[in-house]
């Protein structure tokens, strides 16, 4: 596995803004980092069950239909194309407004989240078919991958929650040197997905 292509999917997929660490940050800042822990915790779970759920799904599929490695090494491709033009496009107030503040934010609601969570799932397919069980004909490095990833996922949320505002200044500051730099990132490792790299 190109462990720096994957590392690299892994950091902006989890730092970069998205309704896990936007929540993350807004229910801190209003709340405490603590009462946003169970939240947390939650999101880290949620994200472990789908990437397994994912994992197994693309283990299937390859299982019954060899060629698909090539259709969701495209498909993996492509996505992380679109990913890279989104952050290029993207802005940090966009993604800050549409969030609403909420009390609701429990342990239950974080894992339920990443069942409509679109970037959880759209990542959680393209991390286990694009990396993990093209390298690893194995259950149980599945199980260890998604288990690493569930706790990116928690460093990744508690960070948003905890550094929030500085993460907010930072972001406003150097937006588009950070959205340059994690678009070149993702287009990176789209290229690695197809063996350029």
């Amino acid at each position: 596995m190109n462990w720096l292509a994957f590392l690299s999917l892994v950091i902006i997929a989890s730092w970069t803004p998205g309704p896990n660490n936007i929540l993350s940050m807004a229910h801190s800042g209003k709340y405490g980092y603590k009462k946003t822990v169970p939240f947390l915790l939650g999101v880290s779970t949620g994200f472990f069950i789908v990437l397994i759920i994912s994992g197994l799904f693309n283990y299937w599929l390859y299982e019954i239909m060899p060629k698909i490695k090539f259709v969701i090494g495209t498909i993996g491709f492509l996505y992380l194309l679109y990913l890279a033009y989104v952050i290029l496009k993207s802005s940090s107030d966009n993604n800050h407004s549409n969030e609403k503040e909420t009390g609701l934010v429990n342990y239950k609601t974080g894992v339920l989240m990443q069942f409509i969570n679109p970037k959880a799932i759209l990542f959680s397919i393209t991390i286990t078919g694009t990396f993990i069980i093209q390298a690893y004909n194995s259950i149980s490095m599945l199980i260890i991958l998604s288990a690493f990833l569930g706790f990116v996922a928690f460093l990744a949320t508690s960070t948003w929650g905890i550094m929030g505002s500085i993460l907010n200044r930072f972001l406003s500051k150097y937006e588009k040197i950070f959205n340059i730099t994690m678009a070149v990132l993702l287009v990176y490792t789209a290229f690695s997905v197809i063996g350029v790299f």
